[in-house]
């Protein structure tokens, strides 16, 4: 982990009213992560290359180069690469100069033209009346998508909590809840009841939750989605799909397109 002043970069008052954005650039490598911190400036989070996760608020994002995060000033949040490199590009908003006011964290495609954006405001050879235009048109191409985070958490009960720990390190496992419970020691009702108790869903939802968290890092790194959904226990593509879509919003090659296509809220 870096140290905490290397998490922002530097920015003077003087510079704050210069430039409404500031771009800050940090290479990760897989599995690393910046600890919980916060920022006194809004903060776009993304990945130019490789996939960026975001924990905050008590949910984690997986984003693709196609995706990237709004944390609204002062926002706690941790920042990691998922299972490969990664070069975190961030967007830093002087609030005082921000149009932008969504109070929590929100998912926005990165369009092509967002990307060069970017890049463009990277460059500090830029002339102010120039930085100012693209600076302007940034605003414009902030468009959040509705796309839900992925939560599954753990259930408090030692016999629910041992199903879950084992369904985590083996998503496919096909076992029912009275396959379990002759493992823990417990009836299917006496699980089902803890699963919806503890975390709120019942079995089924929970399980499929789990199998789309651990889906999205394969994803992410380009495996197919028919290749994905039988590694993590879909006997067919299209029910993978159909329940990526229903819970994170919309389909996985939107969400992991390249090109940041997501549709519109």
């Amino acid at each position: 982990m870096l140290p905490s002043g290397q998490l922002v970069p530097d920015v003077s008052p003087s510079q704050w009213l210069r430039e409404a954005v500031v771009v800050g650039s940090f290479a990760l490598v897989g599995g690393e992560w910046f600890g919980r911190h916060r920022h006194e400036a809004h903060q776009l989070a993304w990945a130019r290359e490789g996939v960026l996760a975001v924990r905050a608020e008590g949910s984690t994002w997986v984003l693709p180069s196609a995706m990237a995060l709004w944390l609204p000033a002062r926002t706690v949040h941790a920042t990691g690469a998922t299972s490969s490199a990664a070069l975190l590009r961030s967007l830093y908003f002087n609030p005082a100069q921000c149009p932008i006011s969504w109070s929590s964290p929100t998912v926005v495609a990165v369009s092509a033209l967002l990307r060069e954006l970017i890049c463009t405001l990277a460059d500090g050879s830029l002339s102010a009346g120039a930085r100012k235009r693209a600076e302007a048109v940034v605003f414009d191409q902030l468009r959040p998508v509705s796309v839900a985070t992925v939560l599954a958490p753990m259930p408090t009960d030692p016999r629910a909590r041992e199903v879950a720990l084992a369904l985590r390190t083996e998503p496919a496992n096909e076992r029912t809840l009275a396959d379990w419970g002759q493992v823990v020691g417990a009836s299917a009702r006496t699980l089902a009841r803890a699963f919806v108790a503890d975390t709120g869903l019942p079995f089924g939802q929970w399980r499929t939750r789990v199998r789309l968290q651990a889906a999205m890092p394969l994803l992410a790194a380009g495996a197919p989605v028919s290749t994905t959904a039988r590694r993590v226990g879909y006997a067919s593509t299209s029910a993978f799909v159909a329940a990526f879509r229903r819970t994170v919003g919309v389909p996985p090659r939107t969400y992991f397109s390249p090109s940041g296509t997501a549709p519109p809220r």
